[in-house]
Formats: structure tokens, C-alpha cells, sequence
């Protein structure tokens, strides 16, 4: 069953808007951070990139706590 969002007040839909954009930002921020570190072999990139890609915010929240350290900003 699907939700009756005309029920929604223009406030309710300004919350709602701002939180997927910031919920998408975030992944995207973690994707580009990906493509911006090296790491130790090209395998833990691409699995990064796809943990980030497919589990959009908890990815995101797993590379920030968890591999953010293991890689090395590219110069």
C-alpha cells in the first residue's frame, strides 16, 4: 500500500526533501572520497566503490569509520 503523501504540509515536505539530499550527498561524498585515495591493491577500491554504490548510506558510514584511514589521498 502506498502512502498518502497530499496529506504532507509543505513543512513536512521540506523535512523530508533535505534529508534525502543529505543522505545522498553523503554517499556521493564517500564515492568521490573513493576515487580519490589509493589503497593497497585496486581490488579494495573497487570494493569500496561498490560497498558505497550498493549500501548507499551505511556504505558510506562503514568507508568513513572504517576505510577512510586505510587509504592514501592521491597527489
Amino acid at each position: 500500500m502506498l502512502a498518502d503523501f497530499s496529506a504532507l504540509t509543505m513543512t513536512q515536505w521540506i523535512i523530508v526533501s533535505l534529508s534525502v539530499f543529505i543522505c545522498f550527498s553523503f554517499s556521493i561524498w564517500a564515492i568521490l572520497d573513493v576515487w580519490k585515495h589509493n589503497f593497497g591493491s585496486s581490488n579494495e577500491k573497487a570494493l569500496w566503490m561498490q560497498i558505497c554504490i550498493f549500501i548507499p548510506i551505511l556504505g558510506a558510514l562503514a568507508y568513513l569509520f572504517l576505510g577512510k584511514k586505510r587509504g592514501s589521498l592521491i597527489q
